[in-house]
């Protein structure tokens, strides 16, 4: 099963989003470093509904440790920062999807060291900068579920 990784996250809706996802999903969600929240937040908590309690959830102090963690895992960063779109991507269930703050994306320096495992979500408008969160996170990780059944 894939995993999710959420780098600093900053708004606490958007994280109890995503937990709902990943407890949909039966996807492990990493929070990593720092957050913009407590996690015991009423929003944070509200976000996610009564689903905690199903959600495999880890914390890591850096994105270091969450290397250290998924030893085996191939490691994918979503960015607006690449042209390579994630539907032209292999996902593999040994993945983590790794997804930036929402207000500024992951760090150029965690991106210049895997270019090659970069991906972006296509909006073809041009009229927007970056979609929400959780609707990133739902996004690709549906699709790399999808490619996973299909290939069972």
């Amino acid at each position: 099963m894939p995993h999710v990784a959420l780098y600093e996250p900053e708004i606490p809706p958007n994280t109890g989003n995503i937990a709902r996802l990943c407890a949909a999903t039966s996807t492990p969600l990493h929070i990593v470093g720092v957050t913009g929240f407590r996690m015991d937040d009423r929003t944070l908590r509200r976000a996610g509904l009564d689903y905690w309690e199903h959600v495999e959830l880890y914390r890591h102090t850096d994105i270091y440790e969450l290397y250290s963690s998924l030893k085996r895992s191939r490691f994918v960063f979503l960015t607006t920062r690449t042209k390579r779109q994630y539907t032209e991507w292999q996902f593999t269930e040994s993945d983590c999807l790794v997804f930036g703050p929402e207000t500024r994306g992951l760090p150029s320096d965690i991106l210049d060291s895997f270019p090659e495992n970069c991906l972006t979500i296509p909006m073809p408008s041009g009229n927007v900068r970056s979609l929400n969160l959780a609707t990133s996170v739902g996004i690709v990780l549906y699709e790399a579920l999808r490619q996973l059944s299909a290939s069972n």
